[in-house]
């Protein structure tokens, strides 16, 4: 057989014949032909940490603005009253009903959080004014002496008027008096006509808090 018919002949016999054949010579490096169907996956970004990732993220939003004063108040008596009415319409109150609130804080400490140097532990607590009535202290000049609640309570705005409102919840036929009757009926003040000047600007103030 010539040599061209043997290398035909071992070609055409495929692998499995030249796996056993002993090597003909120095091994050669596989031949691949070029595949243009095959397509490296890109790789993903390597992710980023830190300051850079940090500044991406979007800033939460800023709380609204308190309602700008009105009725002559400045931004502390206006943030009273805001604390006033929103614990009010929290609770349920009528409008008439958050009048006398405001009108009768307006009275009893011109809108300002009171703490008292007759009550040490008032001092400690935040507060816009320091005043002596008594023990009497917060927006409502209420008394821990008398049942009202503790001092931290009076001096909290919000609670100091939810305990104004329990209150002005037990007087019978209170959304028929006048402001200064449904007032004197929680307060028992030494001046007892004193609330109703402040009702007008009471109504004004309720009306701006949304």
């Amino acid at each position: 057989m010539s040599a061209v018919v043997l290398s035909a002949t071992l070609l055409a016999s495929g692998s499995a014949g030249a796996s056993s054949a002993p090597s003909a010579g120095p091994a050669r490096a596989p031949f691949f032909a070029a595949d243009t169907s095959l397509v490296v996956p890109a790789q993903a970004p390597a992710p980023v940490y830190g300051w850079a990732a940090l500044t991406d993220a979007p800033a939460p939003p800023a709380p609204p603005a308190p309602p700008r004063p009105v009725a002559g108040l400045d931004q502390t008596q206006m943030n009273n009253a805001v604390a006033i009415v929103k614990q009010g319409r929290a609770q349920g109150v009528p409008e008439k009903g958050l009048v006398v609130a405001v009108a009768t804080a307006m009275q009893e400490s011109d809108l300002y959080n009171v703490a008292s140097p007759a009550v040490p532990s008032s001092l400690k607590l935040p507060h816009d004014a320091v005043s002596t009535d008594h023990d009497s202290v917060g927006l409502f000049q209420q008394r821990a002496s008398q049942g009202w609640g503790s001092v931290p309570e009076l001096m909290d705005p919000a609670h100091s008027a939810m305990l104004f409102y329990n209150a002005l919840g037990q007087v019978r036929g209170w959304q028929s008096m006048s402001v200064t009757g449904a007032a004197q009926a929680v307060q028992r003040s030494a001046y007892p006509s004193a609330y109703q000047k402040h009702a007008d600007r009471a109504a004004q103030i309720v009306a701006a808090i949304a």
